[in-house]
């Protein structure tokens, strides 16, 4: 199964272009699912089709042959993944006098809803039902780096939890015999757990798979194309890997000609040179502006096929590099890529069995296999975009 994400700076038009890939994959004889996961919902306004239905929120609407759609319903997908820890919360916030709506509000933690979305949407993959999965994302990978929780949560936070979880089956009972305050039991700490070891770990394992990419959507734009770096170099650091670039709304050649385009046409040039030198070695697709809004499934269709002229939308187009360990003089060395980062912004530290990575943005804590996790940090180089640590035995450094 393939599942694409598209993300970009919020306006590029993420969402059209996911929409004009499902509708061209589906065109071509793909059975393909398209998701909406950013929390302001446009697909259904792009496609021009309804898609919010009560009665069935979690089964994708058939919108044309071979292609679903669906919204996801965000506060449902939560109430599913999160559903006790979450009512924990608001009876803590009810217990301090808060009103109901306002502690139901203030029980959403930062990113909860964003990232139950994706624990949907991982779900729907796992299904097998489509043989393409095209995901319209939240700007700029927002969403893809609530999934770095697994990699940076503390390895005592589990023991935590399964200590709490069993002291709650005999303590919770007697404190709250002697303590008004709400006091979780033990669902509340299997919900956490498994959301936490289980869930998020079989997302991670899928956004890390050979069969997921991610392709960034940018328009020649200065602000837009340094966050689409940024956001390459993240995404590399957790090993979620992009296959492409979509520069969009790229005016046409007539427009250029004309004298009140011309200087943004030489400009727009320069700016494609631009991306297809600093995101090498990605393909830059390129999607022309129209001459009216790409609303509609007759729209979206030209702007697919204009889009993947003479080539699959749902293909691999690049294998991006991976981490890799090899044998060196003494010891170990890994090369990471890590596309665009700026040695200035670098920090690398290994801490017990973790080596810790800390770019301008991100920081992630990379559990080492066993053989190198016994050696000492040597030294660590930035050069053509990966980063080279070496490790060494204590005697031999």
């Amino acid at each position: 199964m393939r599942l694409i994400l598209y993300t970009g700076k919020g306006g590029v038009g993420k969402t059209t272009t996911a929409a004009a890939t499902a509708v061209c994959a589906a065109s071509r004889g793909l059975s393909t699912l398209i998701v909406s996961a950013d929390a302001a919902h446009s697909l259904a306004d792009v496609l021009h089709r309804p898609l919010a239905e009560p009665a069935d929120r979690w089964q994708p609407r058939p919108v044309a042959e071979r292609l679903h759609a669906l919204e996801v319903d965000a506060r449902a997908a939560m109430e599913r993944h999160w559903g006790r820890v979450r009512d924990y919360l608001i009876a803590i916030f009810r217990y301090q006098g808060i009103e109901e709506v306002v502690a139901e509000e203030l029980a959403l933690l930062p990113g909860a809803e964003e990232l139950a979305t994706l624990l949907a949407v991982e779900e729907l993959a796992a299904s097998g039902d489509f043989e393409l999965v095209v995901v319209d994302c939240a700007p700029t990978g927002s969403t893809l780096r609530l999934v770095t929780l697994p990699d940076v949560a503390d390895g005592t936070l589990r023991w935590l939890l399964r200590i709490q979880q069993a002291l709650s089956t005999v303590v919770t009972p007697l404190a709250r015999s002697l303590v008004p305050a709400p006091l979780p039991g033990s669902a509340v700490f299997r919900d956490a757990d498994a959301l936490l070891y289980r869930k998020l770990r079989r997302l991670r394992e899928r956004l890390s798979s050979p069969d997921t990419s991610v392709r960034l959507v940018v328009t020649p734009e200065r602000m837009v194309i340094d966050e689409a770096r940024r956001a390459h170099t993240d995404l590399a650091l957790f090993d979620v890997a992009c296959d492409a670039v979509v520069m969009n709304r790229l005016l046409p050649e007539a427009a250029c000609a004309e004298s009140f385009f011309r200087d943004w046409g030489a400009l727009q040039e320069e700016r494609v040179r631009e991306v297809e030198a600093r995101f090498d070695p990605l393909p830059v697709l390129r999607a022309p502006l129209q001459d009216d809004e790409v609303v509609g499934l007759e729209r979206l269709a030209r702007q697919g096929e204009a889009l993947f002229a003479g080539i699959r939308p749902e293909s691999v187009l690049c294998r991006a590099p991976r981490p890799r360990y090899a044998r060196s003089q003494g010891g170990y060395r890994l090369s990471l890529p890590l596309p665009g980062a700026s040695a200035e912004d670098l920090d690398v530290a290994k801490v017990e069995d973790e080596l810790v990575v800390t770019t301008a943005a991100r920081r992630r804590a990379i559990a080492l296999p066993r053989r190198v996790a016994s050696l000492d940090l040597a030294g660590a180089r930035l050069s053509n975009g990966r980063l080279e640590v070496r490790f060494v035995a204590a005697a031999y450094g």
